[in-house]
């Protein structure tokens, strides 16, 4: 059996489907989201009719395809709902794309594998392991590798896209999307050996291919959000983000109108500090007179009316 290609039908279970099928749902979605106007009576009803057939045809296999990514079914449910409800934010550019499927799968690529989870308590821990020993084997393998290397290992060889679509998907030229899928069929090779069973299958990678897709399908989804469950959940977090940002932008111009209403509008030199010329003390200033002084103070007081008659002012 050879690996399946994006126009070769495959008889083994994929976590995505043919391509005819995936084909046939994207131009139906994309009929249903483009058959009026913007805004004619019903839009909202359309648009929510062709999000609802995206993600029935492709929210089961998204979780799958994150939990080989992750190792983790919660994380993996929670990947789903937050790739779908970007797209229902996102929906005017998600509906005219040319693969709003792979849209989809790129938003829950990347959450799935946000490195910020590990400081979640939630996700932590992992999740009991599969109770086949070849895919508890192969589970670990997958996740010792380097995201990067996981990511185009499931695209190419677990979704069976090319390597040009690999690399576009993973940000990367050609080259090194090739380069990270070889290191990583060797690294998978050498922690889990396939089966051997002549040439053809040392050189075919189909066997790798197999196992990703029984070891995709091994756990059970349970029971995933429903879509309007998930665009009610899109809309709140969207009407909170617009409260949040119009209150930090008012406290923002409130902030900045009350440093533009107090601050000086010119430069005043500082006063050069006071200093003690033969023996007065400075004028001003708030320290504790020394005995020193006040008895020079006392001294000046005196003399000023005991003085010559020249410095006592005239009383007629």
């Amino acid at each position: 059996m050879t690996r399946r290609s994006k126009n070769t039908p495959s008889d083994r279970p994929s976590p995505t489907g043919t391509p005819d099928t995936e084909t046939t749902a994207v131009t139906t979605i994309t009929a249903i989201a483009t058959a009026a106007p913007d805004d004619p009576p019903g839009a909202g009803d359309r648009a929510a009719e062709a999000f609802d057939a995206l993600y029935a045809h492709c929210a089961t296999a998204l979780f799958h395809q994150t939990f080989l990514l992750t190792g983790r079914r919660a994380l993996a449910r929670e990947s789903v709902a937050r790739a779908f409800a970007l797209a229902w934010e996102h929906w005017p550019e998600v509906a005219v794309d040319r693969d709003p499927v792979g849209w989809v799968r790129a938003a829950g690529y990347e959450y799935a594998l946000s490195p910020w989870h590990r400081l979640r308590r939630a996700h932590r821990r992992p999740d009991p392991p599969p109770a086949e020993p070849a895919d508890h084997a192969l589970l670990d393998a997958l996740l010792a590798l380097p995201p990067c290397y996981r990511r185009t290992l499931v695209l190419h060889d677990g979704l069976g896209l090319g390597l040009p679509e690999t690399a576009a998907e993973t940000e990367a030229s050609t080259p090194a999307a090739a380069n990270r899928l070889l290191n990583a069929r060797a690294a998978i090779d050498a922690l889990v050996p396939a089966p051997s069973d002549g040439d053809e299958a040392a050189e075919d990678p189909a066997p790798l291919a197999e196992r990703l897709g029984a070891l995709a399908l091994s756990p059970s989804p349970g029971t995933l959000p429903a879509p309007v469950l998930v665009r009610t959940d899109s809309e709140r977090r969207a009407r909170r983000w617009t409260r949040t940002t119009f209150w930090f932008t008012l406290l923002l111009a409130g902030l900045t109108l009350f440093t533009l209403a107090t601050a000086p509008t010119r430069h005043e030199t500082p006063a050069a500090p006071a200093r003690r010329i033969g023996g007065v003390p400075p004028h001003g200033g708030s320290h504790e007179p020394e005995p020193r002084e006040l008895s020079l103070e006392k001294k000046l007081r005196g003399e000023l009316f005991r003085g010559p008659a020249r410095l006592v002012p005239g009383t007629g």
